[in-house]
């Protein structure tokens, strides 16, 4: 299997590449190891909380906490873990997490597929539902609480902050 955490961040179009771990609906947390080139299960959800949405990577990124920058993407219809998928870049939810005593920051990038019908006519986060923001944000708080560890939303970007949030990770992971 070819390396897909090495695959070009962004294509002709300027659409960003994201590489589909965990689908919409799972309970089960998948996460690309590089050394192996698999995908392994990292965790299973409790009974009752799934993924709102497709989580994913962008490729040859590196975020502040060591791994590819996260991606929550919509999408018409779920992936498969290991699907690459052509999207736009609306926004990021900011946001730091706190495990054993030390804070990092821990964004995670929202986009659109490019395919998407239901989608087609967001292009920033202030186009979405302020409730499906706030269902996402929730979901990401209860996550890291399930961990033990505390995940904290300092606010939400647009695209253009975003977009640069990617081109920092680019050069980190370079």
């Amino acid at each position: 299997m070819a390396n897909p955490a090495r695959l070009e961040a962004i294509d002709e179009k300027q659409n960003v590449r994201v590489v589909i771990e965990t689908p919409k609906g799972s309970r089960n947390k998948y996460a690309f190891d590089p050394e192996q080139r698999v995908f392994m299960l990292k965790k299973v959800l409790p009974e009752g909380m799934v993924f709102p949405h497709d989580f994913g990577f962008i490729p040859s990124t590196e975020a502040e906490d060591g791994d590819p920058l996260d991606v929550l993407i919509l999408m018409d219809q779920p992936a498969f873990p290991g699907c690459v998928v052509q999207a736009r870049v609306i926004g990021m939810i900011e946001g730091e997490q706190k495990e054993d005593g030390k804070t990092q920051r821990n964004d995670r990038l929202l986009a659109v597929a490019e395919s998407s019908h239901t989608h087609s006519d967001v292009r920033s986060v202030s186009d979405l539902n302020r409730s499906l923001l706030k269902e996402v944000e929730e979901f990401f708080v209860n996550y890291h609480t399930n961990d033990g560890t505390k995940f904290k939303v300092l606010g939400c970007k647009g695209p253009d902050a975003a977009f640069r949030q990617m081109k920092k990770s680019q050069r980190r992971a370079a």
